[in-house]
């Protein structure tokens, strides 16, 4: 054997420990899972809402409540301003990449989308019906909406070009209306 772990054919022997390094025994001694596992693997670190003791939430978010009444607003609003910062550092050091993939994290986001349709229905012109000529009124209907939004098979609908007059001269603004 040269290495730990490895025969000298090149064939790797498997670990019965699962260890990778003596970091990992340390934490896994300890008890505590490491900073950046806990980061790869989703979990934050919460406060419980009756108690007020910490809650470590595994994983992706699993979103299990049974409608739009059951959200917890101060979390979806927490979630997508976190985003948001994240975003404005990327853009202000110019990592361009990183801001397209965390702009794609927040539009496919269960938080970007539910915050989005709460925006829609809950403004002054929530009952005006939107290009698909519907409304979402009830939270049955915006629990639906939050569900199906999604960008793959997204086919904008064809618009008829008319120029109409702008308010303070006699040039022409062009407007699209969906038909």
């Amino acid at each position: 054997m040269g290495r730990i772990g490895i025969e000298s054919s090149g064939n790797i022997i498997p670990r019965k420990s699962g260890q990778t390094s003596a970091r990992f025994l340390i934490t896994r001694e300890s008890g505590k899972a490491p900073k950046e596992v806990r980061q790869m693997a989703g979990e934050r670190v919460r406060p419980d809402r009756g108690s007020g003791r910490a809650v470590l939430s595994p994983g992706a978010a699993s979103h299990q409540q049974d409608g739009w009444d059951q959200i917890d607003w101060r979390h979806v609003n927490d979630n997508v301003r976190r985003l948001q910062v994240r975003i404005v550092k990327a853009t202000k050091e110019g990592r361009w990449g990183r801001v397209q993939a965390l702009q794609r994290l927040l539009t496919h986001s269960f938080s970007g989308k539910a915050l989005a349709v709460r925006r829609v229905t809950g403004n002054r012109g929530k009952r005006t019906p939107g290009v698909d000529r519907t409304t979402w009124s009830t939270p049955a209907q915006k629990w639906t909406a939050v569900r199906q939004l999604r960008q793959h098979g997204y086919r904008p609908q064809p618009l008829r070009r008319v120029h109409i007059p702008k308010r303070d001269s006699a040039a022409m603004r062009p407007l699209g209306i969906p038909l």
